[in-house]
């Protein structure tokens, strides 16, 4: 085309026709086995021109702090020259080979999307190296290396290049994995490179490094700033570095947290035999609102604990699924690369139907709601008339209990007061003693209750009508990984099912998302409003608007109310 422009004209609309007809000789840049650079230039860094950062011999009479901070120069060296060295094996023993091998293991547009960006990043790092060793050679005389990671780290293309790998590290991973099964010469391939390395580190060990590389860089910062002391030139650079890294590990911690949960919904699709809800999963208008893994807990009728797993848990917008996990994989496949769970659905239930009972709100529930559990033990918390409360909730009715214990104690210890004769063991005494043991039960009780709270997620949930047609639930405990977890899943509940009222459908507006279909789940909820009249001096008419939202996401001012 740019011979075209120079040429003569007719030359010109020549090659405009082979364009459109796509003439075979015209191929496109990806056809030829290039990377979509967008943007990127490679360029070779010569170590003989550009030698790695080398420290000096340590000379005399440094303070205690100055021989700290050359041992962590000393780190920071080591670290990143050992981490450029993985990048560059990812690209010289395995990109390379997979590239030039005849015949083919892989074809090139497999092997493109498994190293995606490496070379980015390999030539980020370089440009980093170059300038760390410049820095090292005049360490004696700036001790300043804070700076250095302000200006390598805070550009947008550092950013980019390694928001790209983390999003796609986990679809390189599944892919890994799907071309061991189905090649197996890609499997030898793998192998043997394991086999013949010295460290016998896989494929995987190497590309999960960039993913860990700059809370390793955090680490090391932190401990230089420990020991460089107020009013030293190096202090609030290291601060600036600090904070830019830290805000850049936590954008990518949250892309690749993203991208997880992604992946497990599409793996979770991919395992529901119900066509309406895989549709559902598949589609785009259904958002994951939440994931983790818990802890379900099954009590027996004494309270005690009869058995526990792992469920995955999955809060949808509009649909709350529980599902098995099975993390079983081919061996020879599990050592090289993370295989990965496998869901399958124990049960889903329609969100608005779904209900957090806390420990001692059992009573609140209707008494026409018959409790069971799908299998033969019936879960914590069920209770049937003439039958006592299970599980945790025991605790709350074992408080209920005490309590009455106390009352009647207390009320005997007056009666033992008003004996006319001496008894032993049934005085006064002994009266008061009973109550204060009681007490001290009753607040062990509370505290029980409150530790069970903390971390224990107790949901009510539909099942399906019994043969009379009546409405069957049953009661599911799960233990969250912390007390924060719980909120969390709580609010997010509570959020969830407010967002699915009529009054917030199809939702809220926002300026800068406009021409959107999906209107984000985090905008504020209306959660009811009233009329509120003003005085007869004006002709407004105010609607106060009692708005909900997570502390946690964006503030309702940023919200066009129309």
């Amino acid at each position: 085309m740019k011979a075209a422009r120079s040429g003569t004209k007719d030359g010109l609309e020549r090659t405009k026709i082979a364009v459109m007809r796509k003439v075979s000789f015209l191929q496109r840049k990806d056809q030829l086995g290039n990377e979509d650079d967008a943007g990127y230039l490679d360029v070779a860094v010569s170590e003989v021109k550009h030698p790695p950062p080398q420290l000096s011999p340590m000379p005399e009479g440094l303070t205690s702090h100055q021989v700290v901070r050359r041992h962590i120069l000393g780190s920071i060296i080591q670290s990143e020259r050992s981490y450029l060295e993985s990048l560059r094996r990812i690209l010289q023993e395995y990109h390379r080979p997979l590239m030039e091998a005849d015949p083919r293991i892989l074809s090139p547009r497999k092997i493109r999307p498994i190293f995606y960006r490496i070379r980015e990043i390999t030539q980020c790092h370089s440009m980093f190296q170059i300038a760390l060793a410049s820095r090292v050679a005049e360490w004696d005389s700036t001790e300043k290396i804070g700076d250095l990671f302000v200006a390598s780290f805070s550009k947008s293309m550092v950013l980019d290049v390694y928001s790209d790998y983390v999003n796609n590290f986990t679809n390189a991973m599944a892919l890994i994995k799907k071309a061991c099964m189905s090649k197996p010469a890609f499997l030898e391939f793998l192998k043997k490179k394991q086999a013949s390395s010295v460290d016998r580190i896989t494929l995987y060990g190497l590309m999960v490094k960039p993913i860990q590389r700059f809370p390793q860089f955090i680490l090391l910062l932190q401990d230089m700033l420990k020991n460089t002391p107020k009013g030293h030139v190096d202090r609030l650079p290291l601060q600036l570095a600090l904070t830019e890294l830290e805000v850049l590990a936590e954008k990518l911690n949250e892309q690749k947290r993203v991208a997880d949960q992604i992946a497990e919904t599409q793996q979770l699709a991919r395992s529901v035999s119900d066509r309406l809800l895989s549709k559902q999963l598949n589609s785009e208008q259904g958002s994951l609102v939440l994931c983790e893994t818990l802890i379900e807990t099954v009590y027996g009728e004494r309270g005690q604990v009869l058995k526990s797993k792992e469920r995955k848990v999955f809060l949808f917008d509009d649909v709350l699924i529980c599902a098995n996990i099975n993390v079983k994989g081919p061996p020879d496949i599990s050592s090289l690369v993370p295989v990965g769970p496998k869901y399958t659905i124990k049960w889903s239930a329609p969100l608005q139907q779904v209900q957090v009972v806390e420990v001692g709100q059992e009573g609140s529930q209707s008494k026409d709601t018959l409790f069971q559990q799908s299998g033969a033990k019936r879960p914590s918390g069920t209770f049937t008339s003439g039958r006592a409360i299970l599980g945790p909730p025991r605790l709350y009715q074992e408080l209920q209990e005490l309590q009455h214990d106390l009352s009647v104690v207390e009320e005997v210890t007056l009666l033992v007061g008003t004996l006319e004769g001496t008894y032993q063991n049934l005085n006064t005494t002994v009266a008061q003693d009973w109550c204060l043991a009681l007490q001290r039960l009753i607040r062990i009780k509370e505290e029980q209750i409150q530790s069970a709270n903390k971390c224990r997620l107790r949901l009510q949930v539909p099942g399906r009508p019994d043969k009379s047609g009546r409405p069957v639930s049953f009661m599911v405990v799960f233990n969250t990984p912390n007390p924060l977890s719980k909120i969390s899943w709580v609010n997010r509940l509570h959020l969830a099912k407010i967002a699915l009222r009529e009054e917030n459908s199809p939702g809220w507006l926002c300026g800068e998302d406009e021409g959107k279909t999906t209107a984000p789940f985090w905008y504020p909820l209306l959660a009811c409003h009233m009329s509120v009249f003003a005085t007869k001096s004006t002709e407004r008419k105010v609607i106060l608007l009692l708005l909900e939202h997570s502390p946690t996401e964006h503030d309702s001012s940023n919200s066009l109310i129309s």
